[in-house]
């Protein structure tokens, strides 16, 4: 079993043409909002791409706002562990989804804020505890150590990208980031990915998968490289790629597979979530990942070396 501890919000999403610049105003199309939050996306990417018993431990206003995120969470077998705030609203996200799939978001985290280490649960029965960014660190860091001290996996999604304590990089087992958040948490203004990789920053995280968006994805596990090309998909809106990327990956670890077999898994749901329109809603079903996984061909020796260049790494020694 999985338990998610993170963020729960209400996704306000516009369409238009591009998105703003700063001090552009820009004249959008369709609005609609969505059950978001990437803890929330997280769990309902473990327990419906990923197929696995998850629970979500997740703080929300008592407003009006908090029932959609509830709806969707049950209506995809996430088990509720929510903690009622009524001196702050249900956090919110306000995003912008341009012509050509990218997007721009800010939070207001609201009762997200309120998630504090005492309202950790029993971790009997729990494989993996995953977390993000968008609680507070101090509370990242407790649950870090408390499940450390059980035994418990602890997988960290480094977003949005802070710097990460000495004590939280030493009590995660799997650290997800992309590109720019790989950069701000070890520290660098420049370099592969592979330098980054290597430095004393990350040097005692003992696995760090990193998401390549269209390129696929690396992980650096003790000194192995581990790559995985991506899947090419027609994208609408890529919001929750990066969620329904993280949820999968857990999912697969806690039943057992290793990082050969969870990047496909985890990359063919983040190609998926592209498919469709709003966060969780966009997050597919483990039938419809395995169908779209036995229908791509087995990625070719130029695809791996060019992203083994892409990486920094040498090219021609395939993983």
């Amino acid at each position: 079993m999985i338990l998610v501890a993170g963020s729960s919000n209400l996704d306000f999403v516009v369409r238009a043409h591009h998105i703003p610049a700063p001090g552009e105003t820009v004249l959008g199309r369709e609005f609609k909002t969505f059950p978001g939050g990437k803890g929330a996306n997280q769990a309902v990417a473990c327990a419906r791409a990923g197929g696995v018993p998850t629970t979500l431990l997740t703080a929300m206003g008592a407003d009006a706002f908090s029932a959609p995120i509830e709806a969707s969470l049950r209506a995809a077998n996430v088990a509720l562990n929510v903690v009622r705030v009524t001196d702050q609203p249900t956090g919110t996200a306000f995003i912008c989804v341009s012509d050509d799939a990218e997007n721009a978001i800010t939070v207001a985290p609201g009762a997200n804020g309120r998630l504090h280490p005492e309202h950790l649960p029993s971790l009997q029965g729990i494989s993996h505890v995953l977390m993000q960014l968008e609680i507070p660190m101090a509370t990242v860091s407790a649950y870090a150590q408390a499940a450390r001290g059980q035994g418990v996996k602890v997988v960290l999604n480094a977003a949005p990208a802070q710097a990460l304590p000495s004590d939280v990089l030493a009590a995660v087992d799997v650290l997800v980031v992309n590109e720019g958040e790989l950069m701000t948490v070890c520290g660098a203004t420049s370099g592969t990915v592979a330098e980054c990789l290597q430095l004393p920053e990350l040097a005692h995280v003992p696995c760090v998968v990193v998401t390549l968006g269209h390129r696929g994805c690396c992980a650096r596990v003790g000194g192995q490289w581990i790559l995985q090309t991506a899947f090419p998909v027609t994208p609408v809106d890529t919001t929750a790629a990066g969620d329904s990327f993280c949820g999968s990956l857990v999912a697969a670890l806690s039943q057992g597979l290793g990082l050969h077999q969870a990047l496909p898994l985890a990359c063919a749901a983040g190609a998926l979530a592209c498919t469709q329109s709003g966060a969780q809603s966009s997050i597919p079903q483990a039938a419809d990942v395995a169908a779209f996984l036995s229908q791509q061909p087995a990625p070719s020796a130029s695809a791996i070396d060019a992203l083994r260049t892409f990486c920094g790494l040498p090219v021609g020694a395939h993983p």
